[in-house]
C-alpha cells in the first residue's frame, strides 16, 4: 500500500481513494457477486461499500491490510442487501419439474432470479459456477460471507470474526452450516474438473453439435448431448423439466419447431462453456437476442441447460445485441 496515496486519501483526496482501491475492484465485484447472485446486484453493492469506505477510510487500522478491510466493508454491505431485498432463485428452487410441456408460459417477474456472470479475465472460475453461486444463496447472509471468506479467500476464522465484528465460535459454527448445505447442492466433480479432463476436440464437437441442432431444428443431435437426467430451466420462465424424454419433448415442441430461426453464438459465462441465442424477428429483418444458455457438463455430456432469457444478459456478457442478415 502507498502511504502517500493512504495519506491523500484520507485527507480527501478522491482520485487518491481511486487509485488505492482500484486494484482490488475486480475482485471485489466477484466476491459481491458470489454473495448476491446478480451481476447488476454486484454493482449496486460496490459502489455502496466504495462510498462506504470513502466516508469511513479514516477509521482503518493499518495493523492489518487494506484488502481485508476492503473485504469486511463490501461483505457487510452485501449482507445488509441480502437482509433486506432475500435471495436470488432458479425455477428448479420454486418447485418439481413441469410434467407437461409448458408453451405459452408468462415470466415470473415478483421472483428475484439468479443471474449469469461473465468470467472474461477472472481467474478463479471454479469460485463463480453456477451450482455454487446457486447454492449460497440458499443460506443466511451471514453463513455465505463466512463461507466465501475461508474457503475461497482464505481469511482465518479470526480474521473473519474480526471482519464480522462477531466470534470465532459463530464463524465456525457458520462455516460448518454452510458446508454440509453446499455439499449436499454442489456436485462433484466441479465444471473447472471437468473441462479439463474433456479435451479440446470433444468440447468443439459439444458446441458444433449443439450450434446445429439449434439452428437446424435436428432433434437427433441435441438428444446425443444429452445425460439421461439432463434438466433445462428458462428464468424467468418458472416451468423447468428434468430426465432426456420431457427434455426433448419441451425442446422438440418449443425451441426446435416453434419459435422460428435461431442464430447461436458460442460464449462463456460463470466460468462454464454458453450458448447465445438469437431469434429471427420479421420487423427488425435480423436475429434479435433471446436467451443466454450456461451447460452444465458431466462428463462429455450435457447434464443441465439454464437458459436465462433477456436482452440484459447479453449487455453483461458483453455479447453484440443483434445480428445482421
Amino acid at each position: 500500500m502507498s502511504e502517500v496515496l493512504l495519506k491523500k486519501a484520507r485527507e480527501g483526496d478522491d482520485d487518491a481513494f481511486a487509485r488505492l482501491v482500484g486494484p482490488l475492484r475486480g475482485e471485489l465485484h466477484a466476491h459481491c457477486y458470489r454473495m448476491l447472485g446478480s451481476p447488476h446486484d454486484a454493482d449496486d453493492a460496490l459502489q455502496e461499500a466504495m462510498v462506504r469506505a470513502w466516508k469511513g477510510l479514516r477509521g482503518f487500522e493499518e495493523r492489518g491490510s487494506l484488502r481485508a478491510w476492503m473485504y469486511s466493508v463490501a461483505t457487510r454491505t452485501c449482507i445488509d442487501a441480502v437482509n433486506a431485498r432475500g435471495r436470488r432463485a432458479l425455477p428448479v428452487d420454486l418447485g418439481p419439474a413441469s410434467e407437461q410441456v409448458v408453451a405459452d408460459a408468462e415470466p415470473l417477474q415478483e421472483v428475484r432470479w439468479l443471474e449469469p456472470y461473465p468470467d472474461a479475465g477472472y481467474e478463479r472460475r471454479e469460485t463463480v459456477e453456477l451450482a455454487f453461486v446457486a447454492a449460497l444463496q440458499h443460506l443466511p447472509g451471514n453463513q455465505r460471507a463466512a463461507l466465501l471468506l475461508f474457503e475461497v479467500l482464505g481469511f482465518s476464522a479470526a480474521e473473519i470474526a474480526t471482519m464480522m465484528e462477531t466470534t470465532v465460535t459463530s464463524v465456525n459454527s457458520a462455516l460448518s452450516r454452510a458446508r454440509r448445505l453446499v455439499a449436499d447442492r454442489v456436485p462433484e466433480p466441479s465444471q473447472q474438473q471437468t473441462l479439463r479432463k474433456l479435451n479440446d476436440g470433444r468440447l468443439r464437437q459439444i458446441v458444433e453439435q449443439y450450434t446445429a441442432a439449434m439452428e437446424e431444428g435436428d432433434a437427433g443431435k441435441l438428444v446425443a448431448l444429452l445425460t439421461e437426467d439432463v434438466t433445462w430451466s428458462m428464468p424467468p420462465l418458472p416451468s423447468w423439466y428434468t430426465g432426456v424424454e420431457a427434455v426433448m419433448d419441451f425442446a422438440i415442441r418449443v425451441p426446435l419447431t416453434s419459435c422460428g430461426s435461431w442464430r447461436i453464438v458460442e460464449a462463456s459465462a460463470n466460468g462454464q462453456p454458453a450458448m447465445a441465442a438469437y431469434l429471427w424477428n420479421e420487423r427488425e429483418g435480423r436475429h434479435l437476442p433471446w436467451s443466454v444458455t450456461v451447460l452444465t457438463l458431466r462428463g462429455d455430456r450435457i447434464a443441465a441447460l439454464t437458459s436465462f432469457i433477456g436482452v440484459e444478459h447479453f449487455r453483461m456478457l458483453g455479447l453484440p445485441v443483434m445480428i445482421g442478415e
